[in-house]
């Protein structure tokens, strides 16, 4: 019993976290760099709209459970004496958390809240404020997608060594 919960654990976590890595990778190579072509007051309004909508259940799901996920199953993999891969996830939840999660608390989400607030009619300067939004916001989205990346490789490689030792 205790093996399948491990299992499925692991599985979710893992799961959780290749879709926010993904996210955050299209983000880097697809999203910002179209709305970047698009004009200033377009790109502002996509992006407004994008930040509304992301803050769905899907998402806001995997990405909050993604790192618990991980530090469940080191835990599980613990008891059961499998400390190698116990902690493997654990960097690997401690590295989500880091790179992940706190820069998205710290820098995206008060961006895209700032962002948020800018009315369009009346402002004159879009250009300047998507240009001041957009290199800061994609930098910080592209540590989020190599943290991300990085703690999905630990939890891949903490599932080789748990199914290895078993």
């Amino acid at each position: 019993m205790k093996t399948t919960l491990t299992t499925i654990c692991a599985a979710v976590s893992l799961v959780m976290t290749a879709g926010i890595a993904g996210t955050f990778f299209a983000f880097s190579v697809a999203v910002m760099p179209g709305l970047n072509a698009a004009k200033a007051t377009t790109a502002i309004e996509s992006m407004q709209t994008i930040n509304q909508k992301i803050q769905n259940p899907a998402f806001l799901g995997a990405f909050m459970l993604a790192p618990v996920f991980a530090a469940l199953v080191g835990v599980l993999l613990w008891t059961s004496g499998q400390h190698g891969a116990a902690w493997l996830f654990f960097a690997a939840a401690a590295v989500y958390v880091v790179g992940a999660f706190l820069p998205t608390v710290a820098v995206n989400v008060p961006m895209n809240n700032d962002l948020d607030a800018v009315k369009l009619s009346g402002l004159h300067d879009a250009a300047k404020t998507w240009s001041d939004y957009t290199g800061k916001w994609t930098a910080w989205n592209h540590v989020r997608g190599l943290f991300s990346f990085v703690s999905l490789l630990l939890m891949s490689y903490a599932t080789y060594r748990w199914a290895k030792d078993s």
